[in-house]
């Protein structure tokens, strides 16, 4: 069966399967410096589509609404259709990245004292700035108890991530997710996807299983080890990858 292709992103395609329903094709391609660096990745939308599925299946678990109803096994997710909000949702749990670049008072890798929040709107060609929660309500993007209720939600699953990957041996150093609105409510529901792509998580020995690694100019290649080796640590089949 064909289906609409509405939207096409980076790293995903968004196809309408029926009024309430989306598929989510997760492609194989890598990106950085907000799409400016591309390269084809054979097979890193299958892990990634499994990565996620394993993340919302847990989450939801957990009692988190998300917008996960089901996986093919290979790499397309059928997801609930949402009005989403253009606001990317980060999580720092350590001093890494844009937070050094922004207050070089800490060290790299430093634990925070608390998580740490961070609102960026989401656009590429502004290259997702920064923005206060000010911001988020006086342009109207969401009123006072929305922005709460995001910010427990984001809370919640931070520490649903932090402690299911400490099981594993794995820190999650951050994490972005992103939120959309019931079509026919209010209620926010976590949506787009949690995997390599999305967080950053370290092994025993500070390696990095995240999109990190193409980041500091590592090859395709090592990418796709370092998103296998996340899958393999966290017990997830994935088809074609033997772990050892």
């Amino acid at each position: 069966m064909t289906y609409e292709l509405i939207y096409e992103g980076k790293t995903k395609r968004v196809y309408v399967k029926n009024q309430d329903t989306l598929l989510l094709e997760f492609k194989d391609v890598v990106t950085a410096l907000d799409g400016v660096k591309k390269l084809h990745a054979p097979g890193k939308g299958v892990l990634n589509a499994a990565i996620s599925a394993f993340f919302f299946r847990l989450l939801e678990a957990y009692g988190v609404k998300t917008h996960f109803i089901d996986y093919d096994g290979v790499n397309i997710h059928t997801v609930r259709r949402l009005k989403i909000i253009p606001i990317e949702v980060v999580v720092r749990n350590y001093a890494y990245g844009g937070l050094i670049k922004r207050l070089p008072l800490f060290k790299q890798l430093e634990k925070l004292s608390k998580p740490l929040i961070e609102f960026h709107y989401k656009s590429d060609e502004l290259h997702d700035p920064l923005i206060l929660p000010e911001d988020i309500l006086n342009s109207g993007l969401m009123n006072d108890e929305e922005l709460n209720e995001l910010r427990s939600i984001t809370y919640k699953v931070n520490d649903i991530l932090t402690y299911e990957l400490s099981k594993y041996g794995l820190r999650l150093i951050d994490l972005k997710v992103e939120f959309g609105r019931e079509l026919n409510g209010k209620s926010l529901i976590l949506a787009d996807e949690i995997s390599g792509d999305s967080i950053r998580v370290v092994d025993e020995g500070g390696n990095h299983l995240d999109k990190e690694v193409f980041r500091k100019g590592g090859s395709v290649e090592a990418l796709l080890s370092a998103y296998s080796s996340l899958a393999c640590r966290l017990g997830i089949n994935v088809e074609g990858l033997k772990c050892t």
